[in-house]
C-alpha cells in the first residue's frame, strides 16, 4: 500500500494547489502516494464550527481546542499511524527525519493556526513535533507542506531519475555542485569547460571538488556533522 498523507487543517484550500502539481501530483497520480487534506471544521460543533478560544491565564491572540482536534484524531488514526505537529518547538526536519517518514505507513499532519493549539493535544494526542526552521509561520499547512514535499520524493519511483535524489544538497554531508545547461555562452558567461569535455570521469571529479568548495565556503558545520 502506497503512503497515505493525511494534512488535517481549518484551511484546506491552501493545500490543495501544491499536492496536485509538479512532483507531487504525478506521484499521487501514479499511485505511489495517496494525499487527503481534511477540514478541520468537520468536527467543530457550535454553528459557527469554531475551533480556538482565548487563552485562560489572557494574553493575545486565539488557541486551538482541544475538543475538535481529538474528535477528528480518534476518526483518523489507524495502527500505523504517526501524528506530526508542525511546531517552532519540534525536532528540525533535515534529510533523515525525510528519509525515515517516507518509510511509514500513514503519516497525518496536524496544522495550528492562530496561537497554537492546546498544550494537552501535544502532550497526550501527538507523536512527533517537527520545525522547517527557527521561525514561525501563519499556518501550520504550509510547514505541512514543506515536509510532505521533503518525504514524498524520497519514496522509490517519485523521481524520475533515481540517483537524483542522491546527488541532492546534504546527501553526503555537503552541497550540491553548481549544474549549467544552454545557452553554452550567455553575456559573455561561459560554461565551465569541463562539463563539454565528454570526459565523465573528470566530470564527476570536478563536481565533487566544487561541492566541497561550496560546502566550506557556504555551511563547513556539515563536514563535522554526523550522518
Amino acid at each position: 500500500m502506497p503512503l497515505l498523507i493525511q494534512i488535517l487543517t481549518p484551511f484546506p484550500k491552501i493545500c490543495e494547489g501544491v499536492l496536485g502539481e509538479s512532483i507531487l501530483g504525478r506521484a499521487h497520480k501514479g499511485g505511489l502516494v495517496q494525499f487527503e487534506v481534511i477540514d478541520l471544521r468537520r468536527w467543530a460543533t457550535d454553528k459557527h464550527r469554531t475551533l480556538d478560544a482565548p487563552p485562560y491565564g489572557g494574553g493575545p491572540g486565539m488557541v486551538m481546542k482541544i475538543e475538535p482536534i481529538t474528535a477528528a484524531l480518534q476518526e483518523l488514526r489507524r495502527p500505523g499511524s504517526k501524528v506530526l505537529f508542525m511546531s517552532p518547538q519540534g525536532k528540525k526536519l533535515d534529510r533523515a527525519m525525510a528519509l525515515r517518514l517516507s518509510k511509514e505507513e500513514h503519516l497525518v499532519f496536524l496544522c495550528g493556526h492562530y496561537e497554537g493549539v492546546d498544550q494537552r493535544v501535544i502532550d497526550h494526542l501527538v507523536d512527533q513535533e517537527i520545525s522547517i526552521g527557527d521561525y514561525v509561520l501563519t499556518n501550520g499547512a504550509l510547514a505541512a507542506l514543506v515536509v510532505t514535499d521533503a518525504v514524498v520524493r524520497r519514496i522509490p519511483g517519485v523521481l524520475g531519475d533515481v540517483d537524483s535524489a542522491l546527488q541532492d544538497s546534504f546527501e553526503e554531508n555537503h552541497l550540491d555542485a553548481p549544474h549549467y545547461t544552454r545557452p553554452e555562452v550567455f553575456k559573455g558567461w561561459s560554461v565551465p569547460p569541463v562539463l563539454l569535455s565528454g570526459n565523465h570521469q573528470a566530470i564527476a571529479a570536478w563536481r565533487k571538488e566544487q561541492a566541497m568548495e561550496a560546502t566550506r565556503a557556504k555551511r563547513p558545520d556539515l563536514l563535522t556533522a554526523k550522518r
